[in-house]
């Protein structure tokens, strides 16, 4: 179940922040509304995923899927550019994630207590 939470979490946080953008500074009411409620689900789920994956881990695949996703919605749905060097450091977190989740410590172990 730590995955599916982590996967809400995520989901929550991408949402949220794509609202954020459109809510420009919170001045657009149900844009604003959004952004609160996303990330309130995003953390609440966070919470959950922590009960049974270590938060070294979690945050690592959290922020990393976050900012990757991030910037692709940005890209596709708010028509940002990107350049190389984003591309670059995109690469970096991706390879992080990967190695984090493949050799790092607390591979494995779960939350005690």
């Amino acid at each position: 179940m730590g995955y599916l939470f982590l996967a809400i979490s995520i989901a929550g946080e991408l949402f949220g922040t794509s609202m954020l953008k459109a809510s420009q500074g919170f001045t657009k009411l149900y844009p604003s509304i959004f952004t609160v409620v996303a990330f309130g689900i995003s953390f609440y789920f966070l919470s959950l995923t922590l009960k049974s994956l270590p938060l070294n881990m979690t945050y690592a695949i959290w922020s990393g899927i976050g900012a990757v996703a991030t910037t692709i919605i940005s890209v596709l749905i708010w028509k940002e550019k990107i350049n190389t060097g984003s591309v670059i450091g995109i690469g970096l977190i991706v390879i992080g994630v990967v190695v984090l989740n493949l050799f790092g410590a607390g591979h494995g172990e779960t939350v005690k207590g």
